[in-house]
Formats: C-alpha cells, structure tokens, sequence
C-alpha cells in the first residue's frame, strides 16, 4: 500500500531544480494521483527554500504531458497547468520535468491562457529539447486549452472535493 506522504519534484530538462515539496496522498482515480499541499509546507521553489502561502491540490496524470494544479482564492488562477513529461514514480517520489509552457485560467473572468512560449523557446534550444518533446508539449498545451474552457473533467467541478480538503 503507497505511503500518504508523497514527495513531488520537479526538474528543467537540464537537470536544475525547479520545486520540490511533500504532499499528502488524496486519492487515485482514472484520472491520475491527487496530492494536496496546505499551508505552511515547506518547499523549494527555483532551488531557493520557500512555504507555501496558499494551499493546493495537484493532479498527476497516469500518462499525460501535464499536471494540473488547482487554487483556492486569493490565488488568480483558479486552475494552472504545467506542460511537462509524463511523471516518473520511484517509490513514494514522483519525478516530473517541466517543459515551461503552461496553460490557466483566471478565477475573475475564467481567461484561458497560454503562458510562458518564450522560456519553452528559449528552452527548447538551449536544452536539447527533442522533437517528440515539442510535439507532445505543444499537443498538450492545444488540448488543455480547449479542456480548460468546455467543461471538461477534471477542469470544470472534480477537483473542488480534494481542494476542500487542504483548505483551512
């Protein structure tokens, strides 16, 4: 049986340290692997320590280029993705790599966005990015832009059970 603690990393794909945290073990579904993350936790954020302010629930996907990090309020972004590799489990550690495209939505006027093209760019040449990798990135970004504003699942309502769970 897994551990409720689990510790979740996330790397660029040259190496460097991106945020690394512990999370408290929600739920699997067939969806991927909810972790929830409470105020006060201890991280590591760009390689500098850091504690969380607000509170969140992560979902890793079984077999996705994403992970989908879902905010209460005062947080702007009600959902934020990360584009990355698909995660990497060693025992109670989840290994993910970030590719830097990321797609949100604002809680104030629910404005999908794509963010951050420039640093995947900037990325992409620098670190070697492959070519499957550019193609699953940006096929991930095209899919959860549409996700984030039809009414998908997990998107529209599924995660607002495990995000009641780690706010206070």
């Amino acid at each position: 049986m897994p551990s409720e603690m689990v510790r979740v990393v996330y790397t660029k794909y040259d190496g460097t340290a991106h945020r690394d945290y512990p999370a408290r073990r929600l739920a699997e579904d067939d969806l991927g692997i909810w972790v929830g993350v409470t105020r006060g936790t201890a991280s590591v954020y760009h390689g500098q320590p850091s504690v969380e302010q607000i509170p969140f629930v992560l979902l890793i996907p079984h077999h996705a280029w994403w992970t989908g990090m879902f905010n209460p309020p005062p947080r702007t972004s009600e959902v934020y993705c990360d584009i990355t590799t698909p995660a990497r489990w060693e025992g109670d550690t989840v290994h993910i790599i970030d590719l830097d495209l990321d797609v949100s939505r604002r809680r104030d006027t629910g404005l999908i966005e794509l963010r951050d093209e420039d640093e995947f760019e900037e990325h992409r040449v620098a670190f070697g990015y492959t070519a499957e990798m550019v193609t699953e990135a940006h096929a991930a970004a095209r899919r959860l832009f549409v996700a984030l504003g039809d009414g998908s699942e997990p998107f529209a309502s599924a995660y607002r059970k495990w995000l009641s769970t780690v706010v206070e």
